[in-house]
């Protein structure tokens, strides 16, 4: 099971509000435009959420076997820290993308960096996880550089994103610092399934 939380972090890699549903019918809240389209939102998320700190707890499953744990995840730019912290005495993990170069530190303290962490990653996972895009799924836009095929909601939200052959379903967003960001979305890959429940954004 701990082979699983750490790849389910790694794959989280590039990559407080109410949460109403996105199902509600409710005003929206100040500062958050009514409606934007869909290039206007893409481009307002790109443009100004370069660097947030979420919080929140992560569930993995490849179809056999499942794991819960708390994530801390803090990007700037095209760099990320995470950390995980899991239930019944799993150690955690810490995972960094910084100037390109992965590194993975267990809580047993074994310490795996470049391509021997990109290398043990692939071979547990059996692909090669998008970590690029997943800073911008994360967000509720898809990756600019890659071909994608959103559905959006009357908001212009996503509520399904395929790229890069991942699924990424929104379920719930809330209102931060004047965006509407998700609060719930799952992403999955052949037999691979992370849930991704957010608690808490800082912009």
């Amino acid at each position: 099971m701990r082979g699983i939380a750490i790849l389910a972090l790694c794959a989280l890699l590039g990559a407080c509000a109410s949460a109403p549903s996105t199902r509600a019918k409710i005003a929206s809240p100040a500062g958050v435009p009514a409606q934007l389209s869909w290039a206007q939102r893409q481009a307002r998320l790109l443009q100004d959420v370069d660097h947030f700190t979420l919080t929140g707890r992560l569930a993995a499953s490849n179809g056999h076997q499942g794991e819960s744990m708390s994530v801390y995840w803090r990007q700037q730019g095209a760099d990320a820290e995470l950390s995980l912290t899991g239930p019944l005495g799993f150690g955690g993990a810490q995972v960094q993308l910084a100037d390109g170069l992965l590194t993975i530190t267990t809580g047993g303290g074994r310490h795996l960096t470049g391509g021997a962490a990109g290398e043990q990653l692939v071979a547990l996972l059996g692909f090669d996880p998008p970590l690029r895009s997943l800073r911008y799924w994360v967000l509720g836009v898809n990756d600019p550089l890659v071909g994608a095929a959103p559905s959006l909601d009357a908001r212009q939200r996503l509520t399904q994103l395929r790229q890069e052959g991942w699924r990424i379903d929104y379920d719930e967003y809330f209102a931060v610092g004047g965006q509407w960001l998700p609060r719930r979305l799952t992403l999955s890959h052949d037999d691979l399934r992370l849930k991704l429940v957010i608690n808490a954004w800082q912009l």
